[in-house]
C-alpha cells in the first residue's frame, strides 16, 4: 500500500468566472423551460401522427433545432423531455453514433419496435421503465391511447444524425438536417 495521497483534479473554472457564476450556467430549471411544438413540425407536416413537443434541458439534440440559448451547453450528452399526445408516434430512424436512452415518466403501454439484421422485436414500456438503445439499431415508438412523457438522453454532445432506413414512412437514407433529432421526454 502506498503512502501517496490521491489527488482528484478539479475542472478548471473558465477565466473570469467564479465557481458560483460558472455553476449557475449549468442549471436548467423547469420553470424556465417551454414546450417546443415547432421543433419537429417538419415531421408533423408530413403526417400529423408525428406531432410532439420537445422540452430541452441540456444541448439541442438533433431535432432540427441548431441552437437554444435557454439550455445548458452540452459537453458529453443531451437531455430533454418529449410530450407525445395520444396516438402519436415517431418515424423509424437510427442513430449510428450514439446510444439513446428512454425513461418513461408518464404513460402506459408505450410500444417500441426495432429492426436489426432481418430481425424485428417489439416491447411495451410503462411508467418508470427504461430502455437503452445501442447505436445502429433502427427503432420507432408509438404512444398508448393516453399519451406519454419520457426523458431522452443521447451519449454525446449532439445526438448525431438520425438516419431513416430505406422504405421508412418519411423517406430513405440520411435524413435532411431538419430531421436530425434526439427525441426527449414526452407527455
Amino acid at each position: 500500500m502506498s503512502n501517496e495521497s490521491t489527488t482528484i483534479k478539479s475542472p478548471v473554472i473558465p477565466a473570469g468566472e467564479s465557481l458560483e457564476s460558472w455553476m449557475n450556467i449549468k442549471i436548467a430549471r423547469y420553470e424556465t423551460r417551454t414546450l417546443d411544438w415547432k421543433a419537429l413540425n417538419f415531421q408533423a407536416d408530413y403526417d400529423p401522427k408525428y406531432r410532439r413537443a420537445q422540452m430541452r434541458y441540456l444541448g439541442t439534440g438533433a431535432a432540427g433545432v441548431s441552437a437554444d440559448t435557454n439550455t445548458v451547453q452540452a459537453e458529453h450528452f443531451t437531455f430533454s423531455t418529449m410530450v407525445l399526445p395520444a396516438g402519436c408516434e415517431g418515424p423509424m430512424h437510427v442513430h449510428h453514433d450514439t446510444e439513446e436512452v428512454f425513461f418513461i415518466l408518464r404513460g402506459n403501454k408505450i410500444r417500441l419496435m426495432f429492426e436489426a439484421e432481418s430481425d424485428t422485436w417489439e416491447t411495451y414500456l410503462k411508467e418508470r421503465d427504461l430502455i437503452s438503445i445501442p447505436p445502429g439499431i433502427p427503432g420507432t415508438g408509438q404512444r398508448g391511447d393516453r399519451g406519454s412523457i419520457d426523458v431522452r438522453d443521447a451519449g454525446n454532445e449532439q445526438a448525431g444524425e438520425a438516419h431513416l432506413p430505406p422504405g421508412s414512412s418519411t423517406g430513405e437514407g440520411q435524413a435532411p438536417t431538419a430531421l436530425r433529432y434526439q427525441e426527449q421526454c414526452r407527455y
